[in-house]
């Protein structure tokens, strides 16, 4: 019966978050029903375990979610994104369309910007590119996936994404774990999907397709929409909603000014996880008044916080005078990063009570007993539970709360880098995380004007099918070396 409510539970919070309900109010009822059919306690596991789980996530990653959202805000709001944008457009042109599309997400993702801004603000971009070079409006959903939810998400060393940072307290990783085995996995991703593209964009030449006639929806609406928002609430760190909001100003930065607080993010992240947090004496972290921690468990969390935040004051320093409304822009922030770290934790909540339950051992077992030694079986759980809940941050928490420990005694007694377990983590999460109920693609497609039968066969291949491959030649080169 434990089983069964597990499957009961999981099918419950699957089909009505694609529903549009809140996972706020589903991921307790579904931890309900788990409970339930095991018999245990309901009261003590929704306010104790449940909670507890919850609170412990919102606690340790509110501040990326924050100052990530605000930074990606700003971003918006001084026209830094769209500078990027421009010029990339300017430098590659309408014959270099796709690949004009694909880096310009790649390079304002990797710099710390939200994926749901960069989707807002690329979108119109790319749609006249694609219209210019004859591209079919249905090839800008897989190539703005390619760009923004793939490599530098996963893969890139350094990358500020939140679901990058999530194994570091588990591991005492940084978030340049693996810097060599990322950058072949960001190369093998960036390489299979422009392949594709290309191979779609000459397929659809062959075939007479143009751009099409069908207006670009108007992204503002296409972010209210409630049902759009509580689908994406799980999927990235940044609340659509707040997109619309904030004031944006009247001119463009110069691309130099565009490029700096990308540039602040990458170099201090890189100095205070190499240089700096490594020398400072942090001995007072082992009291109980700072948790009995060290600074294995919030190295990463801290170098991280203090990149978005050294970025924010660049952003604010060199667009001052192109806010209209500096505080409009940055409560429009703030509130960005509310839904999503609730959501998330809700979801971190229920796996919370789902790994409490005496027959979540058999899973556990199933799970280790996987063919293919442990790094396989990492991949297999966070890939399942990324496509399960269609959040990678959601499910990379959930199997690295209820597994992390196992991996890590593992890693102890076979001699197996913990960066290595990091980086394959954070890449399998990657995966089936952007199956056709992930928010993040519900999203894309409404923005972009698309269905999934228009454009989930190529999203699939680009974001799914490249981070597979991508993930399987990491590990294989991880068993033969180890980390480097």
């Amino acid at each position: 019966m434990g089983l069964l409510g597990m499957l009961a539970g999981l099918g419950l919070l699957m089909y009505l978050s694609y529903r549009g309900w809140s996972v706020l109010l589903l991921a307790p009822a579904a931890a309900l029903v788990v409970a339930a059919f095991s018999g245990e306690p309901l009261l003590a596991h929704w306010t104790l375990t449940f909670m507890s789980a919850a609170a412990g996530f919102i606690s340790q990653f509110f501040p990326l979610f924050l100052l990530g959202a605000l930074f990606g805000k700003l971003m918006e709001d001084s026209g830094s994104v769209e500078a990027i944008a421009a010029f990339m457009t300017a430098k590659l042109g309408t014959r270099r369309a796709m690949l004009a599309v694909v880096l310009s997400g790649a390079l304002v993702t990797y710099g710390g910007v939200s994926l749901f801004v960069a989707i807002f603000v690329l979108v119109p971009m790319a749609a006249v590119l694609f219209r210019g070079a004859g591209i079919p409006r249905r090839l800008m959903p897989p190539a703005l996936a390619l760009g923004t939810m793939t490599f530098t998400m996963s893969a890139m060393p350094g990358t500020p994404s939140i679901q990058n940072a999530i194994p570091m307290p588990f591991f005492g990783t940084t978030p340049f774990a693996a810097p060599g085995l990322g950058l072949i996995a960001s190369a093998i991703m960036l390489a299979f999907g422009l392949w594709w593209l290309a191979r779609a964009e000459r397929r659809a030449r062959l075939a007479g397709e143009g751009f099409g006639e069908l207006a670009t929806p108007d992204a503002g609406m296409v972010a209210e929409d409630e049902i759009v928002r509580e689908r994406a609430a799980v999927a990235q760190p940044f609340d659509p909603a707040e997109a619309a909001h904030g004031v944006q100003g009247s001119g463009l930065p110069s691309a130099l000014v565009a490029f700096a607080p990308l540039a602040v993010v990458i170099g201090v992240n890189l100095l205070m996880s190499l240089l700096i947090l490594p020398r400072m004496d942090v001995s007072y972290l082992q009291y109980a008044r700072f948790g009995e921690t060290s600074l294995s468990e919030v190295a990463g969390v801290w170098s991280v916080s203090v990149a978005l935040a050294a970025a924010i004051a660049t952003t604010i320093a060199l667009n001052l005078r192109r806010f209209p409304s500096l505080r409009s822009s940055m409560d429009s922030g703030a509130n960005a990063s509310v839904l999503p770290i609730l959501a998330v934790g809700s979801l971190v909540g229920f796996g919370a009570v789902v790994a409490a339950m005496p027959a979540f051992e058999i899973v556990r077992d199933w799970v280790l007993g996987i063919g293919g030694g442990p790094l396989v079986s990492l991949a297999v759980a966070t890939n399942i539970l990324a496509g399960l809940t269609g959040s990678a941050s959601g499910g990379l928490t959930i199997a690295l709360d209820a597994l992390g420990p196992t991996f890590m005694a593992i890693a102890y007694e076979t001699g197996l880098s913990p960066e290595l377990m990091h980086r394959v983590a954070v890449i399998g999460a990657g995966t089936l995380d952007s199956l056709p109920h992930n928010g993040a693609v519900v999203t894309l497609l409404a923005v972009c004007g698309c269905t999934h039968r228009d454009s989930y066969g190529d999203i699939a291949v680009t974001a799914v099918l490249g981070s597979i491959v991508a993930l399987v030649v990491v590990i294989v080169l991880g068993t033969m070396f180890g980390s480097f």
